[in-house]
């Protein structure tokens, strides 16, 4: 029986992967947190996949504090490219299948179509920058591993912005919410089973890939669409991302396109109004 060792079991796409993992009882799980997978220290790191020895790792483990990432770009680029670096040393080492998960913030947003895998990355923030990092040391290190670039991830667990709207929308009578920010949202429960899908396809096949919902929208149309689905009655309003300033700055435009994962692994993506519903059920 293989063994799929998960980093970052307590987050959103590790919890969903969690979820998922009783109906996937051909593989051994193994699912590991900051206590067993250690990101921030490269040598513990080491001594624990020695441990382990997994077949297959799913590295959902990142830093993703955006804002917070622009005061600890150390940690950020430790966790998000030096720990990359030495999983995928030990992936391509010991022959074991990796998927490493990435964001659209390794483009800079000046596009004005959607973003293909070979679309020119030009992070503009620390977090972007130590994500990109991590994927070009990922793919020198081991050719045959796979990225998959999402956006906007949201779920049942752990905190995320359809849970905060979910929140302030019954707390409050008004709220403004940025409407010049353009992309998709990606529910990590369809993240999860993708991943499950790649793992699952006959044959392996390496390199990056963009994955998320259906659908081209602001996070103010985001918001119009959960406060639709909830029947709330606050009133949401829309704003400039000069309106609402942030440590890091965010990219205007990160819209991926999935054509490849979908011809690559006959998949179907859901549109981001039906993965929403989930949240409501």
């Amino acid at each position: 029986m293989k063994k799929i060792l998960v980093t970052g079991a307590n987050g959103q796409l590790g919890s969903e992967l969690a979820v998922l993992s009783s109906k996937y009882t051909n593989y051994e799980w193994v699912f590991a947190d900051r206590t067993q997978i250690t990101l921030d220290n490269l040598e513990i790191l080491k001594m624990q996949l020695n441990e382990i020895q997994p077949d297959i790792i799913l590295n959902c483990g990142a830093y993703t504090a955006v804002d917070k990432a622009e005061s600890e770009s150390e940690l950020a680029f430790t966790i998000n490219h030096l720990a990359v670096e030495l999983i995928s040393i030990y992936s391509s080492l010991n022959d074991v299948k990796l998927i490493h998960i990435s964001t659209d913030y390794v483009f800079d947003g000046t596009s004005s179509i959607a973003l293909n895998e070979d679309a020119e990355t030009n992070p503009i923030n620390i977090y972007g920058a130590s994500k990109r990092a991590g994927e070009m040391i990922c793919l020198e290190k081991n050719p045959n591993a796979i990225i998959l670039r999402t956006s906007w991830v949201y779920s049942k667990f752990g905190n995320n912005f359809v849970k905060t709207m979910q929140r302030l929308m019954q707390e409050k009578d008004s709220i403004n919410v940025v409407n010049d920010q353009i992309g998709s949202p990606t529910c990590a429960a369809d993240l999860a089973q993708t991943m499950i899908d790649v793992i699952e396809f006959p044959d392996w096949i390496p390199g990056i890939y963009n994955y998320s919902n259906e659908g081209e929208i602001s996070w103010y149309e985001f918001a119009l669409a959960i406060k639709e689905l909830g029947g709330y009655n606050c009133n949401v309003g829309g704003i400039p991302s000069g309106s609402y300033p942030t440590p890091a700055k965010r990219p205007k435009f990160s819209l991926l396109d999935k054509k490849k994962i979908k011809n690559t692994y006959n998949l179907d993506v859901p549109h981001y109004k039906e993965s929403l519903k989930k949240m409501f059920v």
